[in-house]
């Protein structure tokens, strides 16, 4: 009965993982990386840049600040996270060595995005803007210390995010726009039991949410601007099966409801002289919203309680205790010459998890982002953007168990660390 409660709890954390999603390389694990020329200034002051189309994702109401015309932005990331794990004291199942630590639990990801911005007429404008916002991806040795914990942890979202913005007047604008977001996970654990092997989840669902903005003129030097980002619901449905031979027993079909937090940012960009020009921004995201995940069968499970159960019946529940976090960030562009502009950036993204909480599949700690980057015109239509930031993340105190305080903890630090390069297109029409 303890093996079986152990892998019902690894089900909970692939639900909860495949569902929690915010404004990977960011805070929790949102992919804050949305734009090559964002990249480069650590993303200070996103809601009042308007560099190319990506503001149809940061803030659409900045879209008004763009030349007229036609724009499309295409931009890459490579993100390097490094996630190596240390034993401190271990007990129960979790003392034995295994294979190992884990290896690095980290690796190599593309993220791509693409943005589309176009007039209507003198006040109106369009912008699409086709990203991936949210992201997860952790993989373990099979047979390492915390493999009851899990072994692989896989999200990818896409995101669909039409929008408008109406310039009022020469000092004010406002837009706003509707997200259609996909969320797919695979995740995997040990269950303790080679009859029954690996427990692997695959999950789905569609979410929506809305967005909006406002972007201010203040002065012919300064704007400001305020984006703001709802939550989105998310009814996630999905299978569990296990590898070991006699695992078919226990497959069965989930589900979890999740509503993930909002978020938002207040920017503000200054002009100081016809060299230099610096932002800033400060960035709410909701976190606390997100405290419990119940787990619910939607299959009738053959065998007795706790590893079976009637469609409809509670499977599991997981407690995470997530907090508020704001995030700051400050940066500076400087203009080389009339085609190239070099750009630096530094930001502190801290935490939304707890050393309680904390789980193997997500060793996130508090961020610091130091960041720099090129922009070069090539031509009047055309522009380049190069990016990079390291990222240097605080050690991550891990204290996880199962659902059976018998099986002991898994008790170390994850030494933690990520690498982002951005390379970005934009062309005007």
């Amino acid at each position: 009965m303890a093996k079986l409660e152990m892998r019902m709890s690894a089900v909970a954390v692939a639900l909860a993982l495949s569902g929690m999603a915010s404004t990977a390389a960011g805070g929790g694990f949102g992919i804050a990386t949305q734009s090559g020329s964002g990249t480069g200034n650590a993303f200070a002051g996103g809601a009042a840049v308007a560099d190319d189309a990506s503001v149809a994702w940061s803030n659409p109401a900045a879209m008004t600040a763009l030349p007229s015309g036609k724009q499309v932005t295409i931009s890459g990331h490579i993100l390097l996270p490094s996630f190596k794990f240390t034993n401190t004291g271990s007990t129960g199942a979790f003392a034995a060595p295994g294979t190992g630590e884990g290896g690095d639990g980290g690796g190599l990801h593309v993220v791509p995005n693409m943005f589309y911005t176009m007039d209507i007429n003198p006040q109106l404008r369009f912008g699409f803007a086709v990203n991936v916002p949210f992201g997860l991806a952790t993989e373990y040795d099979s047979g390492w210390r915390g493999r009851l914990t899990g072994i692989e942890s896989e999200i990818k979202t896409v995101n669909l995010n039409p929008s408008l913005a109406y310039k009022v007047n020469d000092v004010f604008s406002i837009g706003g726009g509707v997200s259609l977001q996909k969320i797919e996970a695979k995740l995997s654990a040990f269950t303790g039991s080679a009859a029954l092997g690996d427990l692997t989840l695959d999950a789905d669902d569609i979410g929506f949410g809305i967005n909006v903005g406002v972007l201010g003129q203040v002065t012919p030097r300064t704007r400001v601007g305020f984006t703001y980002r709802s939550t989105i619901s998310y009814d996630l449905e999905g299978s569990a099966t296990y590898s070991g031979p006699s695992g078919g027993l226990f497959n069965a079909q989930v589900r979890a409801d999740l509503k993930v937090p909002d978020s938002a940012s207040w920017s503000v960009l200054t002009i100081v002289d016809p060299k230099w020009e610096v932002m800033a921004d400060l960035t709410y995201t909701g976190w606390s919203s997100v405290k419990r995940l119940d787990v619910i069968r939607t299959t009738a499970t053959a065998g007795p309680s706790p590893a079976g159960g009637a469609a409809g019946s509670p499977l599991t529940s997981l407690q995470f205790n997530w907090k508020d976090t704001w995030r700051v960030g400050v940066g500076a562009n400087y203009k080389l010459d009339d085609q190239t502009k070099l750009r630096f950036g530094l930001a502190f993204d801290p935490t939304p998890t707890n050393d309680i909480d904390r789980t193997p599949r997500l060793p996130d700690e508090d961020r610091t982002w130091v960041a720099f980057g090129v922009q070069y015109k090539p031509s009047k239509q055309g522009t380049l953007e190069v990016g990079y930031v390291h990222e240097f993340i605080k050690d991550a105190k891990i204290n996880a168990g199962t659902a059976n305080p018998a099986a002991g903890r898994l008790i170390g630090t994850f030494e933690n660390k990520a690498d982002i390069l951005s390379v970005q297109y934009s062309h005007r029409f």
